[in-house]
């Protein structure tokens, strides 16, 4: 059967069928514990969903603008707002099915073939074959290791070309866990400015952050505005507020682009689901208990990122890792343990969940095979659980 060329460089959702084998494995009867998926294991906090609740009782049911509830898309830009110390125009604000269609919505419009986009690597999944949907190129750049793979822009300057129409930045990372300081972030804005490249900083993690010094990431809004050029900013509700079977994300960039974006929209998903809306709106508007709910959680992901590099450096000393500084994902290093059989990060967590029932995401995913990732959004037990059978297989006293 022939395909449309549109598809023939897409591949699943390598996270998502780690976790679906995973959870198969578990419905079959297996002992699993799966630290694959990237969500928080927390439930959405009860004032979200009250309001989600309520305004299905009182009817908002029907259909909203493709861009979103005038409302929300106002909301939102007032906590964009709070964070940059300028007004935020509403109007770049785009409400989309998740940050998946956010981006997708930013590359199908921004590039096309001929088109180049470079990808701070490792990379979320997710990237490199949307990107490959709007037939642009895809262009990986590693950042060295001794930097929690952060890129510079000595590394970009490695990779651009003429062609170069793109650079994606996902910060805090997933899978690494590495954060950008407002100085870092605001060179690359500048480097990406003065060559008339797209700056597309994926935020989702930006309220999952370790630090000591701020209450959240850096991101691109604390650049001084002088230093940006095109931009566009994705973020949403999942990660900072347990929502992320709601699909409730965003972008925001010029009215001009953000016009362009809903306009696509329209003819793919239209809104957002409209509950999923209204539920955005209390949890970006009521300030006072989204900050405490954010807060709680935040201290149970700091205190398990402390858990598990304190227990990976305790049972399996000299095993390389990037100590993350926000998000909730450890990424660690395992070519030490190939063999003839197990060559790859792939085969060696196929092993780990054949014969030690945790399930864990190749780093072939993220764009290295050497590494994997470990998710930390679950309960301290299963975390101590899944490190001590991880030692266990690779020889590790425990």
């Amino acid at each position: 059967m022939q395909y449309s060329p549109n598809i023939e460089k897409l591949k699943p959702s390598a996270t998502i069928a780690v976790s679906t084998l995973a959870k198969k494995l578990a419905a079959e009867g297996r002992d699993i514990v799966n630290l694959s998926a990237g969500e928080p294991d927390f439930d959405t906090p009860v004032f979200i969903t009250d309001a989600a609740v309520e305004g299905i009782r009182s009817g908002r049911t029907r259909y909203t603008p493709p861009a979103g509830l005038p409302e929300l898309r106002k909301v939102i830009a007032e906590r964009l707002s709070d964070r940059a110390g300028r007004v935020i125009d509403w109007n770049g604000v785009v409400v989309t099915a998740g940050v998946k269609q956010a981006l997708f919505n930013t590359f199908f419009t921004l590039f096309g073939p001929g088109d180049e986009v470079l990808i701070a690597a490792p990379y979320w999944t997710t990237y490199p074959d949307l990107v490959n949907i709007a037939r642009a190129e895809p262009v990986p750049v590693f950042g060295a290791e001794d930097n929690a793979f952060k890129v510079t822009t000595t590394d970009l300057e490695g990779a651009v070309t003429d062609k170069t129409r793109g650079l994606v930045l996902n910060t805090p990372s997933n899978p690494t866990g590495a954060v950008y300081s407002i100085g870092e972030l605001d060179v690359i804005a500048q480097w990406a400015r003065d060559r008339g490249i797209w700056l597309i900083s994926d935020e989702i993690y930006r309220s999952v952050y370790h630090g000591s010094d701020r209450t959240a990431a850096p991101g691109v809004l604390d650049v001084p505005e002088a230093s940006l050029g095109d931009f566009v900013l994705v973020d949403g509700a999942s990660k900072s507020y347990a929502m992320t079977g709601w699909r409730l994300g965003y972008s925001y960039s010029s009215g001009a682009v953000a016009q362009k974006f809903s306009a696509l929209q329209s003819q793919i998903t239209s809104n957002t689901t409209t509950t999923s809306q209204v539920a955005a709106i209390e949890a970006f508007g009521n300030v006072q208990a989204a900050d405490a709910s954010i807060a709680a959680m935040g201290e149970a992901f700091t205190r398990r990122r402390d858990l598990v590099t304190r227990r990976m450096s305790e049972l399996m000393p000299g095993v390389p890792f990037i100590r993350p500084e926000g998000a909730f994902y450890l990424y660690f290093r395992v070519d030490g343990f190939f063999d003839e059989e197990v060559t790859s990060g792939t085969s060696w967590c196929a092993r780990l969940l054949e014969q030690q029932g945790v399930a864990l995401v190749p780093g072939a995913a993220f764009g290295d095979d050497r590494w994997v990732r470990m998710s930390f959004a679950s309960s301290d037990e299963a975390l101590e659980e899944a490190l001590v059978r991880i030692a266990a297989m690779t020889g590790a006293a425990v």
